[in-house]
């Protein structure tokens, strides 16, 4: 018995039960409810990923995750933008019903379950109880938590006969894969697609020796003059050369653009929109007395920090490129023009998912504006390499017809496949540069491909 402290007996009052663990304490949870988010910024609002993961500036449920959280949330939502396409359909499979008019909560809650239990190295059951645990906690996905679990639950039994049942559906959007056909073919186009499921490589441009440095860092030398690294642990500045510069990451087919001009030993080149300064970098070493422009000031600090390591110094200017003119022409320059980027899906795969025709027409009316100014910055005589990391023939093979149809003084001057062993087949007919993801096969461990580029070399003639 239990007594007041006057004597008095004290009523009995039943005991409440402690409360469940909150959600957001359950572990794992809160990376999940981030991925969800920035997986709806991402595909309905069009945000990309690079900036919703952010450190200082990034979503700020992403920001509130300890690191091995951001890891999680990295992986899960690579993962579910990849393969996008075809949890679409895993999910529409086992559903007996599409999901109601405008649920796209919900279909964020199921996207990313359904990453984790088809492609990740998650246990079913947490990807199951941490989606369900999501849509209890919104308020929008309350009354469909049961569907949710419904639903993950078979695929996780399914997993197999849905993987079969989805596997001939193209993992990039539907848009897409109707332009790469129009451009490439079926086959080639669907090659594409399956390409941006591979883990992209990890490619250095050196100052010094490819062969010596590919063996102290366990790679391969490439047929581009890079060097190609097998997979390892830690980060990129922890690898030996980095500290003093001897080399910077740089894409195998992001090096070539640079490497048309040659020996620019005694000329002055421009380097037009430079940022974040590798191809600037290039062309300091072939011989050349570099500007390096680009719009943002920003950017630029960032180039001035990158040459800085590397040991290297170029003029750098911070303006709108076509207002700029210069005292004197340029003997070389180089225009890697701003693009749709659909030529790195490997790396970011979230762009596919944030740009559109529309997107495509305007770079390539920008860039077109961009090409058609540049060319004034010329001397007679002088060379114009036009290059960008989009897959588009709009963006590319399509602007310089136009001004090579109607500009004086403008010829094409053609590459030649036998000076490119190894990607030959990335040399047209016309003699212009287009690399695909599937090119560049490798063996021995190493990562097969290389991103989709374009390049042209232009010669001013007076």
């Amino acid at each position: 018995m239990v007594l007041n402290s006057d004597g008095t007996k004290k009523p009995f009052r039943k005991q409440k039960p402690s409360a469940p663990r909150s959600a957001p304490d359950k572990p794992g949870l809160q990376a999940r409810a981030a991925a969800a988010k920035i997986l709806a910024a991402v595909v309905d609002r069009k945000l990309p990923l690079d900036g919703a993961l952010d450190h200082e500036h990034g979503n700020p449920a992403y920001k509130a995750l300890g690191e091995g959280d951001r890891a999680l949330v990295r992986a899960i939502l690579n993962t579910t933008l990849r393969h996008l396409p075809r949890i679409d359909a895993a999910i529409a499979v086992l559903l007996d019903s599409p999901l109601p008019e405008g649920a796209r909560a919900l279909h964020h809650v199921l996207a990313i379950g359904a990453a984790q239990i088809l492609y990740l190295d998650v246990p079913d059951h947490s990807a199951v109880d941490l989606a369900v645990e999501q849509a209890n906690q919104d308020p929008r996905n309350r009354r469909f938590a049961k569907l949710v679990n419904a639903i993950l639950r078979r695929l996780g039994r399914e997993k197999n006969e849905v993987l079969e049942k989805i596997g001939q559906v193209a993992p990039m959007p539907a848009w897409f894969i109707a332009r790469l056909e129009k451009a490439y073919g079926r086959e080639a186009a669907l090659a594409i697609s399956e390409s941006q499921l591979e883990p992209a490589a990890i490619d250095l441009t050196v100052k010094s020796s490819a062969e010596d440095w590919a063996k102290r860092l366990n790679g391969v030398v490439l047929s581009t003059g890079g060097v190609r690294l097998a997979a390892f642990e830690g980060g990129i500045p922890l690898l030996e050369g980095f500290d003093e510069g001897a080399w910077w990451v740089q894409d195998a087919a992001a090096s070539i653009p640079a490497k048309l001009f040659g020996d620019l030993s005694g000329k002055r080149a421009a380097d037009l929109c430079a940022a974040p300064g590798g191809k600037t970098a290039q062309l300091i070493l072939a011989g050349a007395a570099v500007t390096a422009l680009d719009q943002s000031e920003s950017r630029l600090r960032r180039l001035r920090s990158n040459l800085e390591r590397l040991g290297l110094k170029a003029e750098t200017i911070a303006t709108d490129l076509t207002k700029f003119e210069p005292a004197e022409r340029f003997d070389a320059i180089l225009l890697d023009a701003p693009c749709s980027s659909t030529g790195t899906t490997r790396r970011h795969p979230d762009v596919l998912w944030t740009k559109g025709p529309e997107d495509i027409a305007r770079l390539a009316a920008l860039q077109e504006r961009l090409l058609r100014h540049a060319l004034t910055l010329l001397k007679p005589g002088g060379m114009l390499v036009f290059s960008n990391c989009s897959l588009d023939p709009a963006e590319g093979e399509e602007v310089v017809a136009r001004i090579l149809a109607d500009t004086d003084a403008v010829e094409r001057v053609a590459i030649d496949a036998r000076d490119w062993p190894g990607l030959e087949a990335a040399v047209t007919p016309l003699g212009e540069f287009r690399t695909l993801p599937t090119m560049l096969k490798m063996t021995g461990g190493f990562a097969s491909g290389l991103d989709g580029f374009y390049a042209a070399v232009l010669r001013r003639t007076a």
